[in-house]
């Protein structure tokens, strides 16, 4: 039985979305905002109560780590550009995708955005994925719109590895620091 590059592709996602589950379900609100290291990214409040993720046009060097609020961020900024490229919409700016708060807002957002790309992937045709990509490489390559979706993929599993290994350094400083003080 041969498998259809969109059926291995769904299956690669939803692997990679049951693994992104184990992390939500254990995130909690102050993990989001732990900066694990003086030198990081995160999304801060601004004048108006938005939440403004850390941005260069230049990446700068050393690359700063990031918080659990900026990936959680950074994988609604390119999933939501992804989709409306993959929709012929003209994409959002990054300064237009708002990150909606730390916790279940967050958590919401994310499997809200899950059920809108499986929408999406559920309408494409053969012809469809055939198609010539234009997102997240610039025009004249030969990708096709079957590789995008294989590029949200390993965006996405490699963010989720991203978010546990996060996950997991904060609940060992949390009982570190509470074996130090006796608690």
């Amino acid at each position: 039985m041969s498998v259809t590059s969109i059926a291995l592709l769904r299956w690669q996602f939803d692997l990679t979305w049951a693994l992104f589950e184990y992390h939500l379900e254990r995130l909690e609100a102050d993990d989001f905002l732990w900066e694990p290291t003086p030198h990081c990214w995160s999304v801060r409040r601004s004048a108006d109560g938005t939440w403004t993720p850390d941005w260069a046009d230049t990446e700068p060097d050393p690359v700063p780590a990031p918080t659990i609020g900026w990936l959680t961020w950074h994988i609604g900024w390119w999933w939501t550009v992804t989709m409306d490229h993959l929709r012929g919409a003209p994409p959002r700016q990054r300064t237009a995708v708002v990150w909606p708060g730390a916790g279940e807002p967050s958590i919401a957002w994310l499997r809200g955005l899950r059920t809108e790309w499986l929408g999406l992937l559920d309408h494409l045709s053969d012809a469809d994925l055939d198609g010539n990509a234009t997102f997240p490489w610039p025009g004249g390559t030969d990708h096709t719109v079957t590789h995008t979706i294989g590029w949200v993929n390993a965006e996405l599993m490699k963010n989720v590895a991203e978010i546990g290994q996060l996950r997991l350094l904060r609940a060992a400083d949390v009982q570190t620091t509470n074996e130090r003080i006796g608690g």
